[in-house]
């Protein structure tokens, strides 16, 4: 009888992957939507980024690296990381046109993995990783610049923030109303990072 290379293991970490990065794209998007146009493309000073860069830089790192994922070094050679950082759209359309071109780019690689690619390896810069790692990589980087841009639609909105956690002041409430409910596998629409 044939086995699979692929253990129940393998499929269960590719599943988590793809949860958690879909919330982190969530994340993203919320603080997004309730921000108005200029506050995209606000800089605290010249050494801090935008969310736009952010957002730009994202797009870079997540068409470079997801890209021919299992068969090309990550860091293409067409990637201009510097000039990621260089604002040049002005749009809330721009913007979210590079948002969901390399979060498509990611979770359709993910998508295609199968258990049995995990104990393969790829390069970044010419450094050699397990795609677990190469994943796990990435699973650091990219909620590390979410949190950014949640950072700095927080600033901008101030009071007028909607929460994406629990809201201050709720924390008893909020656990009050988990614990009353039977115990359930959870799902990446939940409140995952609470």
């Amino acid at each position: 009888m044939a086995h699979s290379s692929a253990s129940p293991l393998s499929i269960d970490y590719l599943n988590s992957a793809k949860k958690q990065f879909a919330y982190y794209k969530l994340l993203g998007e919320q603080t997004i939507n309730q921000l108005p146009d200029e506050a995209l493309f606000w800089q605290y000073n010249a050494e801090s980024n935008s969310i736009s860069l952010i957002v730009k830089h994202l797009w870079g790192n997540m068409l470079s690296r997801w890209t021919d994922f299992l068969t090309t070094d990550g860091e293409k050679d067409w990637r201009n990381r510097d000039s990621e950082f260089e604002d040049d759209s002005r749009t809330r359309a721009e913007l979210m046109d590079r948002w969901h071109a390399g979060w498509d780019c990611l979770l359709s690689t993910l998508d295609s993995l199968q258990g049995e690619d995990l104990q393969k390896e790829i390069f970044i810069r010419n450094m050699g990783h397990s795609v677990v790692e190469a994943i796990n990589r990435q699973l650091a980087h990219y909620p590390y610049h979410v949190g950014q841009i949640v950072f700095i639609g927080k600033m901008a909105l101030d009071s007028d923030w909607t929460s994406l956690s629990i809201p201050r002041g709720n924390s008893k409430n909020y656990n009050a109303n988990k614990f009353a409910q039977p115990k359930r596998k959870e799902h990446f629409t939940d409140e995952l990072l609470r």
